[in-house]
């Protein structure tokens, strides 16, 4: 039974999240919210909360620091086999260095620049998202151990 709790806990926690960025996304017209790897995030996030990969610092800076690296290679050397592959090795090089590996921000490179997207997509979806999602799953987080206190479930 706990671990039916959890996967409703965890895919209730994902739709809170995408749901956010989706709606949000909707009302604010012109502005990205979301993009595929925020698919991947929050299996993670919710999924397996505990795990290193899907902590707050490495959802946040993993998915940052990937996205610089594509927007550099899209923008100092264009698109190429060949800097498509260097731009996500040197991406996911940064993160085992920083210590902040999220493996759905590998992604982010290739998706940056197969679509051609300029330096906003930086703040938005890539900041704004991942930070929703953490924050989404901090406060689940918090009602859920709350709600343990006061009913004394497991």
């Amino acid at each position: 039974m706990k671990s039916f709790w959890n996967a409703t806990l965890a895919g209730t926690g994902a739709f809170l999240a995408i749901a956010l960025l989706t709606f949000s996304e909707q009302t604010l017209s012109d502005i990205a919210l979301v993009m595929a790897p925020f698919g991947a995030t929050v299996v993670l996030v919710f999924g397996v909360p505990d795990s290193p990969l899907a902590q707050p610092k490495n959802v946040i800076a993993g998915h940052f620091m990937t996205s610089v690296v594509g927007l550099c290679f899209l923008h100092w050397w264009g698109v190429s086999p060949f800097t498509l592959a260097l731009a996500t090795g040197i991406g996911v090089s940064v993160m085992l260095v920083t210590k902040t590996t999220h493996p759905p921000a590998g992604a982010n490179p290739m998706l940056i620049m197969l679509s051609g997207q300029g330096w906003g997509f930086l703040f938005t979806p890539v900041l704004i998202g991942a930070i929703s999602i953490v924050l989404v799953a901090q406060a689940q987080k918090r009602i859920v151990a709350k709600y343990k206190l006061v009913t004394g479930a497991s």
